[in-house]
């Protein structure tokens, strides 16, 4: 532990908690661009595919960093860093669409490729066998918990327990969540398409 408080600036063999610790007691520059060029890339690459605008996810970067550091006190390492950056960003990001009201355009686009249902422990038949015009109409009736749960899960590709720690949640109440939120899709596709399936 005693290697977390280094007198001279961050290196780049450090751990991200080290890092972090390490600015937290010294606010040293080095720190800090340690800490950006690990992740800016991924930050940036996650914002390009939401928000679908260069100009918008290079401005996003920015401002998502600058709330990283100002809220770097807040983490506590009980999660990788690297999941506490992909909730800061997936949130930033959602708040700006919903600002804009262009939520339903993301969740159109983002199933352009349709999510990988059959790669789930718990196969849906029902739920994969759902046309993607269809999933798209779906999921644009879910409650924005709801749809972010299977996004996550079945086009981000996450896994339950990264999904967890995003959340704060344990992972049982994570799977049910999801069990829910794939039920109430069944039921709103047999509502809306049970017609045209006969």
């Amino acid at each position: 532990m005693a290697r977390f408080f280094l007198k001279g600036p961050c290196q780049p063999s450090m751990e991200d908690l080290e890092i972090i610790l390490a600015y937290r007691e010294k606010r040293h520059a080095t720190c800090f661009r340690l800490l950006h060029d690990r992740y800016a890339a991924k930050i940036y690459s996650k914002a390009l595919t939401m928000l679908r605008d260069q100009d918008e996810a290079q401005d996003a970067t920015q401002e998502i960093f600058t709330k990283i550091f100002l809220n770097l006190g807040k983490f506590q390492g009980q999660s990788k860093f690297s999941t506490w950056v992909y909730s800061v960003t997936y949130n930033f990001c959602i708040d700006k669409i919903r600002k804009e009201k262009r939520s339903r355009e993301l969740f159109a686009d983002e199933l352009e490729n349709p999510p990988d249902l059959e790669a789930d422990v718990d196969d849906d038949p029902e739920l994969a066998a759902m046309q993607v015009n269809e999933l798209r109409t779906v999921l644009s009736k879910l409650g924005d918990a709801d749809r972010s749960l299977l996004l996550l899960k079945y086009k981000d590709g996450m896994k339950i327990k990264d999904i967890a720690d995003l959340f704060g949640k344990n992972e049982s109440a994570v799977k049910m969540q999801i069990m829910r939120a794939k039920e109430k899709a069944k039921r709103i596709h047999q509502d809306l398409f049970a017609a045209s399936i006969k």
